[in-house]
């Protein structure tokens, strides 16, 4: 298991509140404006990488994810009252169209696939 950096993480546990906040909540609005860090855990394997990250609270109508790259950015639409955004780089390139994405009690999981390009090959020596 391997841990990708995390280029930006800003996922949010809890809604923005009033201004009659206190202690943690308020930190996190003055100092992520509103978002507070998820829990994610990141794993490898020979054809793929497989992201988890908490998205409490989060339908999976309003989550929008994106590949670029080795750049995965994980969102929520305007219309989720919870607000998540989050940027992870990987260390090679993910093959889009073989990515899978589920969402089971509160737990978003992506399976990124490596390019072709990406997966180990033993090359024999002659």
């Amino acid at each position: 298991m391997f841990y990708a950096p995390a280029l930006m993480n800003t996922a949010v546990a809890a809604p923005n509140r009033s201004a009659s906040d206190f202690g943690l909540e308020r930190f996190m609005r003055d100092a992520f404006g509103g978002f507070a860090p998820a829990a994610y855990e990141m794993e490898e394997d020979e054809q793929s990488w497989t992201l988890r990250m908490d998205v409490p609270g989060v339908a999976k109508n309003h989550l929008v994810v994106q590949l670029s790259g080795n750049t995965v950015e994980v969102q929520t639409d305007k219309e989720s009252p919870r607000k998540v955004r989050a940027l992870y780089e990987l260390p090679g390139p993910i093959d889009a169209d073989k990515t899978e994405a589920h969402l089971q009690d509160g737990v978003l999981t992506l399976k990124l696939a490596k390019t072709e390009s990406a997966i180990p090959r033993r090359i024999k020596v002659h």
